[in-house]
């Protein structure tokens, strides 16, 4: 090969090298930058040492990265600065006053700056926990402990959608799986009301104008997104899933949803401590559980939520598929086979498996 030859194909190597760099920055290195908590670059934080960044409207990306360095933040500005660029978020990064970890992680800086999230503790909530494993995700990160956490689930709260709750319901349902950032010295009604003021913006902007065209209030509408939360493992099923539940409902079939029974058990200390909150697999005795939680036992809805659900479980329930299905089974990669028959879904069990049959 000529020298003209290979030249190309140098340049194409080193540009395919930079791209592979940039991609594992993106992906390996950082985690999902821009919806999760992503791993750290360079040293991780001194947890007793905090200070307050902050960061005025139009400050460009290299001004913030040197108020960081400059503040010790981060230990490179250049660093930080390419990463805003390789996230497209260099022009996008909101003014505030920025509670940071000295020696925090250039990429967390980043995500956090990027996102508008002042408070120092970035914790994750998952779609489809009870209010409990909130409190415990909470007390492990060093946010408030567990059991003050669920005494403040009891307390009194200012947010629109509760108006629209039935006289003495709980809050479990309503603490919205999302990534927060929670400020050092923040109690635990305060971490209840940033869950809440959460679920408040996603009801006035997504939930209330569906609503209207609903047969479901809001607490049956969230009570049903719970269960899809729990049943679906495939993103794209849940409004099928949904419709199946909405056509049980409306032929007065039970639910039969396993979920219920494991809220259920999930009541019994006795039970969380030998099977975690969510047994995985259910006996004819747990099935018989004596709970009105209990969908096999009891018709209709449990009496409230029996998890928190994301966004994309609540829409599915106020805009769910157009079906006749009335049964559902699921296959070893999470998906399941719907049906509309009695026997097309006990062909179904027997072609999953056969062992049932």
């Amino acid at each position: 090969m000529s020298s003209q030859q290979a030249r190309p194909a140098v340049v194409l190597a080193a540009v395919l090298a930079i791209g592979v760099v940039c991609v594992w920055l993106l992906m390996g290195t950082p985690g999902s930058l821009l919806t999760g908590q992503p791993h750290r670059l360079g040293p991780g934080p001194q947890l007793d040492e905090t200070v307050i960044v902050r960061i005025d409207q139009g400050d460009s990306a290299a001004a913030i990265a040197a108020k960081l360095e400059e503040s010790d933040v981060i230990q490179s500005a250049r660093l930080f600065r390419t990463l805003a660029t390789l996230m497209g978020v260099g022009g996008k990064l909101a003014a505030g006053d920025y509670e940071f970890h000295r020696g925090e992680s250039a990429a967390v800086a980043v995500q956090r700056i990027s996102l508008g999230i002042t408070a120092s503790r970035l914790i994750t909530i998952p779609e489809g926990w009870r209010g409990e494993e909130i409190g415990v995700l909470l007390e492990e990160n060093g946010v408030v402990p567990a059991a003050e956490f669920r005494q403040a689930l009891l307390g009194q709260y200012d947010a629109e959608f509760l108006a629209e709750l039935p006289s003495g319901a709980g809050l479990e349902g309503f603490l919205f799986p999302a990534t927060y950032g929670f400020a050092l010295g923040v109690t635990p009604a305060q971490a209840v009301q940033q869950l809440l003021d959460a679920f408040d913006g996603r009801y006035a902007e997504h939930v209330q104008p569906l609503l209207a065209a609903s047969s479901l209030s809001l607490y049956d509408a969230v009570t049903l997104a719970s269960i899809v939360e729990r049943e679906a493992q495939v993103p794209e099923e849940r409004p099928i899933i949904a419709s199946v539940f909405l056509n049980r409902l409306a032929e007065g079939i039970a639910l039969e949803a396993d979920p219920t029974v494991q809220y259920a058990l999930g009541n019994d200390p006795a039970s969380v401590a030998e099977y975690g909150y969510w047994k995985g697999d259910l006996t004819i005795d747990d099935l018989a559980v004596d709970s009105p939680y209990n969908t096999y036992a009891h018709a209709g809805l449990p009496p409230g939520p029996i998890a928190n659900p994301g966004l994309d479980s609540i829409l599915a329930v106020l805009q769910p598929a157009r079906t006749d299905y009335l049964y559902f089974v699921a296959r070893p990669d999470g998906s399941h086979a719907f049906a509309a028959t009695l026997e097309d879904h006990l062909n179904n069990i027997c072609e999953i498996d056969p062992g049932r049959c």
